[in-house]
């Protein structure tokens, strides 16, 4: 029986980790908005056109042409899916949940990475000089005040999702300050492995 998941939680949080391990060990689909853009932006397609055209405006790409990227990625099938990045809105979620129904399928859960602001800062201080230390490039938004500005946007934005799926049934919330493994397995159990 496919799963098809949320993943919520600030940046650095793990959610990309945590859904590659995903995509390892179960076979799951990560449905990364981001990356289903770049994919789009470059195929050639009627879909993809219209993506590039709106990106090549500087304009943001509307939730009516993600929502059709989602429809297509779902169409193709997989093992269930985890949704990285979307959605990010109230609007978004109805959006998926409405795209979901229409297409014979549920969404299982709402997976939240509990995280200490404090915590994940010092975190993303540190991988920022392990970066350096290795002489690795360190990522742009590795810095204190940047990340801080990224954790208030994300607040912002994404807290209404938390009541929402909460209202639902859907939410349900892992450590993220764990250990990699640990947090994998708290997922694990979420999912009834």
């Amino acid at each position: 029986m496919a799963i098809n998941i949320i993943l919520l939680g600030p940046p650095g949080a793990g959610k990309g980790t945590q859904a590659k391990k995903l995509v390892e060990e179960r076979g799951m689909v990560q449905l990364s908005t981001g990356d289903m853009l770049r994919a789009a932006r470059s195929s050639g397609t009627e879909m993809g056109n219209r993506v590039a055209e709106v990106m090549d405006r500087g304009e943001l790409v509307t939730d009516e042409i993600v929502i059709g990227l989602i429809r297509e990625k779902l169409e193709e099938g997989g093992n269930g899916f985890i949704f990285d990045g979307f959605p990010r809105t109230l609007a978004q979620a109805d959006a998926l949940g409405d795209l979901l129904v229409e297409m014979g399928m549920k969404l299982d859960a709402a997976i939240e990475l509990k995280v200490d602001d404090e915590a994940l800062v010092a975190r993303i201080v540190k991988r920022a000089e392990d970066s350096r230390a290795a002489g690795e490039p360190v990522r742009k938004d590795d810095t204190p005040e940047v990340f801080a500005d990224r954790l208030r946007e994300y607040y912002k934005k994404t807290a209404p999702l938390l009541g929402y799926y909460y209202a639902k049934g859907d939410l349900q919330q892992v450590d993220g300050m764990a250990a990699m493994d640990q947090v994998a397995a708290q997922i694990g159990a979420v999912l009834g492995s």
